[in-house]
């Protein structure tokens, strides 16, 4: 038993780091000094003890690895069971797009009715739009995060990856709301990435888009109201439109989509678009339009 202990004790610690020993972490804290008037103390402390989270780091530094070996006509057989070639759509749907997920959609809208009709009022954004990103994003903030956003953020910004510039502005931000708004950095939870909240904003949304929808006096994507209506702030300022389309499904020729790109990167004419044309009531949009390809099972769904 006392060997265990001791073992658990050891395989805990082996992530702890004390990061003011990482040059990367020097330049920041030196930065924040010099910049942002923060003690060294402050900051030195807060780099003191990070545990580095492996999980993260992992992910965000994945790259594609090629293999060599061939597989068994079995195995091939049992990848393509496993992972069909098409029905990507279809397994999205299973999993995020389910009947109790929709249910807890309704009940969301239902109880925060009030603060729904006035940021619909104040930006123009229906309910069902907002609370779908908080329903995909954080299952109506059932589950925010399971990282230590210090710590994660932290970890991104000085440990090697393709993104550490990225990572370093977040960990800025961050620590600057944390000082701002009064709380510890050390005890908010989020996504691998640092994203917070019910709309898992990342921390330089907060001052760009956040709101004080409650006047508590502090913006925290936390709180249902300001969740809300700094997630209708984000869609006005990138271009939402009262009362505009969205979007609405498409025909086309045959059951696979191949004849133009797809993706929202993608603009068009709608003229350019030949052989497609709105699938049900007329569709009063004449600006640029994207094409989104939803590939099910047996056919592709356009949009």
């Amino acid at each position: 038993m006392k060997f265990l202990v001791i073992l658990l004790f050891v395989v805990g610690c082996v992530s702890a780091k004390d990061y003011n020993n990482n040059p990367n972490a020097i330049k920041f804290i030196d930065m924040m000094v010099k910049k942002h008037n923060y003690k060294p103390s402050y900051l030195k402390k807060l780099f003191s003890d990070v545990t580095k989270q492996d999980t993260p780091l992992n992910i965000v530094s994945r790259k594609k690895v090629k293999s060599k070996k061939k597989l068994s006509k079995e195995a091939i057989k049992k990848l393509k069971e496993k992972y069909p070639l098409h029905g990507a759509w279809d397994r999205y749907v299973k999993y995020k797009v389910t009947p109790k997920r929709i249910e807890q959609g309704i009940s969301f809208i239902n109880r925060y009715k009030s603060t729904f009709d006035k940021v619909e009022k104040e930006y123009g954004i229906p309910s069902e739009y907002i609370v779908a990103i908080i329903g995909i994003e954080s299952v109506y903030g059932g589950n925010v995060g399971k990282f230590p956003v210090f710590d994660t953020l932290t970890t991104l910004a000085f440990e090697k990856n393709r993104r550490n510039r990225f990572f370093q502005k977040q960990l800025r931000e961050f620590i600057r709301l944390s000082y701002k708004q009064k709380f510890n950095p050390k005890n908010v939870m989020g996504s691998y990435t640092g994203a917070i909240g019910l709309g898992q904003f990342m921390p330089s949304n907060y001052e760009a888009y956040g709101i004080d929808f409650n006047k508590d006096g502090r913006v925290s994507l936390q709180h249902p109201q300001d969740a809300i209506a700094s997630i209708a702030n984000y869609l006005k300022q990138n271009g939402w439109r009262r009362g505009e389309h969205v979007a609405t499904r498409v025909s086309y020729e045959g059951n696979r989509f191949k004849k133009y790109r797809t993706g929202y990167n993608t603009k068009y004419k709608r003229n350019e678009l030949e052989g497609i044309a709105p699938k049900f009531a007329s569709w009063n949009y004449n600006d640029k339009v994207r094409l989104i390809k939803l590939s099910k099972a047996s056919y592709d769904e356009l949009w």
